[in-house]
């Protein structure tokens, strides 16, 4: 019982630490506020078939980027949602 309560712990934690190493979304006024450097451009692919879906994609691939926030500054619906952002640190 007591390594079920382990492994079960250890589960909750990783998920809840992953989704706190994502990068966050910001706003042109957080980008000025908080004085961020920009460091890249992301984009989606494609693929994905809600805006949520491609803002997660965003945040995954500014993560891999090295980024803290992104912004996102341009979108497009064509029957699936890409969108391109810029990447901050």
């Amino acid at each position: 019982m007591k390594i079920f309560q382990t492994v079960a712990m250890s589960l909750l934690l990783g998920t809840v630490s992953f989704g706190a190493l994502a990068a966050k979304e910001v706003t042109k006024e957080e980008v000025k506020t908080l004085k961020l450097e920009k460091i890249g451009t992301v984009r989606t692919t494609a693929e994905t078939t809600s805006p949520m879906d491609a803002k997660r994609e965003l945040s995954k691939l500014a993560d891999e980027k090295g980024g803290q926030y992104y912004l996102v500054i341009a979108g497009r619906e064509h029957g699936k949602f890409s969108a391109i952002a810029d990447v901050y640190k």
